[in-house]
């Protein structure tokens, strides 16, 4: 009975946890000139997330604060949770990292790749891979599409 109860219950909890980080404030830093950030953006909100945008002229800096390396690069910066999303990282996947709180600095999907989550072309799209990276730069796939 208690192993049928904790089969009921897990999942639950699973998916309250991607609920509850879903409400937190994903901070997106970008430029103004970048008009597929407005695009991920969009497809962050329409997952769930309260989504704060702070537009800059250089978003080094901030990539910098958060540890996300150098070939991890993409065209917009975001942080939620303590961590830091690089990049056009499915909404899914951002729930994923908070639920399960993995030991990293965040999250990426290094470059601007055709069919990620913003630089939807059509049907063309791209295989991809979101990265997870800690603060020495060592990575690992999160996920592959």
């Amino acid at each position: 009975m208690k192993r049928r109860l904790l089969t009921i219950v897990a999942p639950l909890a699973f998916l309250s946890m991607a609920q509850s980080a879903a409400a937190a404030t994903l901070v997106v830093t970008k430029t103004a000139y970048c008009g597929c950030c407005k695009h991920w953006v969009e497809h962050m909100k329409k997952a769930g997330f309260d989504v704060q945008v702070k537009e800059v002229e250089d978003v080094a800096p901030t990539r910098a604060r958060l540890g996300v390396p150098d070939a991890m690069r993409s065209c917009h910066t975001s942080e939620i949770g303590g961590y830091a999303i690089e990049g056009h990282v499915p909404a899914a996947d951002v729930k994923r990292l908070l639920a399960t709180k993995p030991k990293a600095a965040g999250i990426a999907v290094p470059g601007m790749v055709v069919g990620s989550p913003g630089m939807e072309h059509g049907d063309h799209k791209e295989p991809y891979q979101v990265i997870l990276f800690d603060k020495a730069g060592k990575t690992k796939v999160f996920a592959s599409y």
